[in-house]
């Protein structure tokens, strides 16, 4: 056995495991991985750049002896009963002050429960949130560490080495207590479902209404990638417009199903938004009708039936116009939905999570990086305690600006019987926002008439209950 000791370990020799791995070496450190693939320790070492020093373990119990104490080691491993089965066998293998990190998307509920059993052993335990891609592991993610403080100091130079750069500032940070890693994970993973649902509408509106073949589709998103909606999922998808089909030419997005897939981030950003009571209605959307893709024969049969919807386009130039400043909007929509669901589970969960360096880690390599951010920087300067961004006067300026677009865009789609769900959400969620009195008081009644539940007034305080005169009919 060698008596070599390597910085860092890794759990997890897949695309992500390993890539993040050479990104380390490349970065001057000496990293150890571990795989039950044969195949993919040997894959590690041959991938190595010249004079890194990288080494792929077969044997566990191995790899762990091989690492600097107190040891760093991170697993990239599937989220749920998989992370679980990986510590049952590396915690025999540990010592007090050691430090294990999951890096994949585990939900941040078992991240907790992970926190609590490890710190009882004294090992220090860290959920971290990476994005990017296999690309961005390989050549500088977005790092999202929570958890325990004392171990983020420890693995700070690591994280800083590997992540992306902006300005010349490593997109990560401590981003709180507890499992706030995942949990902010989770949200930047709710909000890409939700952006990814509109850009989606955007492209069908822009297919059936302004009936723009995939040719000048991938003009129309590079060039509004080129301004102030800049952002990764713009940019990939001015470049799948012009993907050419390996298998049976022709474009390959003609020939990909619409049925969905998700790997349950979103499903999870939904349930605890509605646990915590905040409203992020395009992510619930997003993820209802990735659902509802799954239906298949059920749409081709009601399509039949109900006869889908088509319209086109008076002025194409104009509907494009539009069709931008209406995802323009909708976009905004998404982040703030998303931010505010940062900012009440920080305080609900006690996580102390910085909005602010939120938004500065995810500006550089993550999925939903984009130049608006800059524009929320901007906003968390003003206020750190921003609740929502809809409250800043900059941006409220910049949404007003949009919002004929959208309404006209929502119009035309409803009259023509074409589904746009997610711009319909942030429209309406925009609506409510700014109405300072909703009909909701016609709700406290109707449950107090029903269920005695009570209900406040606004003439004094306290709560109140009538005994509801029933008019027979």
């Amino acid at each position: 056995m060698s008596s070599f000791q390597y910085d860092f370990g890794m759990i997890g020799l897949g695309v992500m495991g390993s890539n993040l791995l050479l990104n380390m070496a490349d970065s001057g450190f000496a990293v150890a991985g571990y795989d039950i693939d044969k195949n993919k320790c040997a894959a590690l070492d041959a991938s190595a750049s010249p004079k890194k020093i990288v080494k792929g373990f077969f044997d566990l119990n191995e790899m762990i002896a091989s690492l600097r104490l107190p040891r760093k080691v991170m697993m990239l491993v599937p989220a749920g009963k998989p992370v679980d089965d990986v510590l049952s066998r590396i915690v025999p293998l540990l010592a007090a002050g050691d430090i294990v990190i999951d890096g994949g998307n585990s939900h941040y509920v078992d991240t907790l429960r992970r926190v609590n059993a490890m710190q009882e052993l004294g090992i220090h335990f860290m959920g971290i949130g990476i994005s990017g891609g296999e690309e961005g592991a390989r050549s500088g993610p977005s790092i999202m560490p929570g958890g325990d403080l004392k171990a983020y100091e420890a693995v700070k130079p690591v994280l800083e080495a590997v992540a992306a750069k902006v300005n010349g500032k490593p997109c990560v940070a401590y981003l709180g207590m507890g499992a706030a890693g995942h949990y902010v994970k989770m949200v930047h993973n709710g909000i890409e479902y939700g952006i990814m649902q509109l850009i989606s509408e955007t492209y069908w509106l822009l297919k059936k209404g302004a009936q723009l073949p995939n040719d000048q589709l991938h003009e129309t998103f590079k060039k509004w990638n080129e301004g102030s909606m800049e952002s990764f999922l713009l940019e990939i998808t001015a470049n799948i417009f012009t993907q050419i089909d390996d298998l049976a030419g022709g474009l390959l997005l003609d020939v990909i199903s619409d049925m969905a897939g998700s790997k349950g981030t979103g499903k999870w950003t939904s349930q605890d938004a509605m646990d915590i009571a905040v409203p992020i209605p395009n992510i619930d959307i997003a993820v209802a009708i990735r659902n509802l893709s799954a239906y298949k024969n059920e749409r081709a049969d009601a399509a039949l039936l109900y006869q889908s919807g088509s319209f086109k386009a008076i002025n194409s130039e104009n509907f494009i116009e539009q069709s931008r400043d209406a995802l323009h909007f909708a976009t905004i929509i998404c982040y703030a939905q998303g931010l505010a669901l940062l900012h009440k589970a920080s305080e609900e969960l006690h996580m102390e999570i910085p909005v602010s360096e939120v938004i500065r880690v995810w500006r550089g390599g993550c999925i939903i990086r984009a130049a608006f951010l800059d524009d929320l920087a901007e906003a968390f300067q003003k206020n750190s305690n921003l609740s929502n961004i809809l409250l800043d006067a900059s941006i409220a300026e910049k949404v007003r600006s949009l919002e004929k677009s959208i309404r006209s865009l929502v119009a035309e789609a409803a009259l023509s019987g074409l589904p746009v769900p997610g711009h319909m959400a942030a429209l309406s969620y925009f609506d409510a926002y700014r109405s300072e009195h909703l009909p909701t008081n016609l709700i406290q009644a109707q449950r107090d008439y029903f269920g005695a539940h009570t209900y406040q007034r606004t003439d004094m305080t306290g709560s109140f209950h009538t005994e509801w005169k029933q008019t027979k009919p």
